[in-house]
């Protein structure tokens, strides 16, 4: 049940709480194959974050926080990654800034989201990323977490090609030292919310 909004409540409330339901719903204890192809005795579901009812506003709002922990909220305009990963991310932080914009406490103007695919679409517009436009505007790519760097640097590409300018990359759960050192090796910022030593793993 939830008994405050994300809103409202202070920015290390939100955070606090959506770092417990990370550890109470998203991490799994078994051997998994990750991205990279190396093993672990875990894996972080963070799409059973940021797609449950409670625990998705709460990501727009860290999120939206830690941008403004980084001076990058009212210098950016959109937000969104590679799709599936990135969707209920950029979605989150999208209906976020809405609300804290509404209620007067958003720095800056509401963002929008956008959706990159894996291709162009074959038919109707044949659009690589989905949304408002991105060409000329300051935009952040996400993703809900990263072992490699692959998906987002997969997005930043299209990103590149449509004329975005990307401010950072930004990541709920930093996973891997291989993801940072490839995305700032690309030459993009990268931001995170949380570590894994947060939740003692």
């Amino acid at each position: 049940m939830v008994t405050n909004s994300p809103f409202t409540v202070s920015s290390e409330t939100a955070r606090a709480r959506l770092l417990d339901l990370i550890g109470e719903l998203a991490v799994v204890h078994q051997r998994v194959t990750l991205s990279s192809g190396k093993e672990a005795d875990f894996y972080i579901d963070l799409r059973r974050i940021t797609l449950h009812h409670e625990a998705a506003p709460l990501v727009g709002r860290v999120m939206l926080d830690l941008f403004e922990s980084q001076g990058l909220l009212g210098t950016v305009e959109a937000v969104g990654g590679l799709t599936l990963g990135a969707d209920p991310v950029a979605t989150s932080i999208m209906h976020a800034s809405a609300a804290l914009s509404a209620a007067g406490s958003l720095t800056g103007d509401p963002l929008d989201a956008f959706v990159v695919r894996k291709a162009n679409k074959a038919h109707g517009l044949q659009r690589r990323i989905e949304g408002p436009g991105v060409q000329g505007r300051p935009v952040i790519a996400v993703e809900d977490t990263s072992t490699t760097g692959g998906s987002v640097l997969t997005a930043t590409e299209a990103l590149e090609q449509e004329g975005a300018d990307i401010r950072a990359v930004a990541v709920i759960m930093h996973r891997s030292e291989e993801s940072r050192r490839a995305v700032t090796d690309a030459g993009y910022d990268y931001i995170y919310a949380y570590e894994l030593s947060e939740l003692g793993l």
